[in-house]
């Protein structure tokens, strides 16, 4: 199967399964492979301790990784690996901070995240993988993380709207809204090959959502 994309992004809420997405579908194509590598953020266990202290520089911390890694990777062709899927977009970094910190804070962080956005790469397709807020939870129950596991439904709910209205306001990106709720891609390689056979058609600049 030919990838008509060479640039692609996996997004999702906490617990949406980016990471599992994007590193099969960067087997299954001999695929280059970016994965944000959040686990080494000293601030994260922090942060669902005590969100209004750790908030602040945990978004810096992140906006800085993420903008690093991306500029260092996907700006660079690797002649071996033409197509690039990462399990996340720069666009996260907005979202998250616009829910997490106060309006002061959200100013300041704005206006570096408009200068570090114009200078990486846009993604050819981002996809994002929606679930409901109950299986979003079930999925961080069964991966285990214990700093996780006290992540409230109303954040997740937060975290989700934040995607979806900045999805809507989007007209320059191709975006991929695919709910799913009746799918198990780690499970079932049948769910898998439903998702790639989706993803690696070619869509118009828009939003295209999509129930299989």
């Amino acid at each position: 199967m030919t990838i008509p994309y060479n640039y692609i992004a996996i997004e999702g809420n906490i617990g949406a399964g980016k990471t599992t997405l994007a590193t099969r579908m960067a087997q299954h194509f001999n695929a280059r492979l970016i994965l944000e590598q959040f686990e080494d953020n000293s601030f994260l266990p922090k942060f669902y301790e005590d969100p209004a202290r750790y908030a602040f520089p945990l978004e810096l911390s992140f906006l800085a990784d993420r903008f690093q890694q991306l500029k260092s990777q996907v700006s660079v062709q690797d002649m071996f690996h033409p197509v690039t899927i990462a399990d996340y977009f720069i666009l996260k970094s907005l979202i998250f901070a616009k829910k997490t910190l106060n309006t002061e804070e959200f100013s300041l962080y704005s206006r570096l995240f408009s200068i570090i956005e114009n200078v990486l790469p846009k993604p050819d397709l981002l996809v994002y993988l929606y679930l409901d807020i109950n299986r979003l939870q079930s999925n961080i129950r069964k991966r285990g993380r214990v700093y996780e596991q006290k992540i409230e439904d109303d954040y997740l709910q937060r975290i989700q709207e934040g995607y979806l209205d900045y999805i809507k306001q989007q007209q320059g990106l191709r975006v991929l809204l695919i709910d799913t709720n009746k799918l198990d891609f780690v499970a079932h390689q049948e769910h898998f090959d439903i998702l790639v056979n989706i993803i690696m058609q070619e869509y118009p600049t828009g939003i295209h959502r999509i129930t299989p």
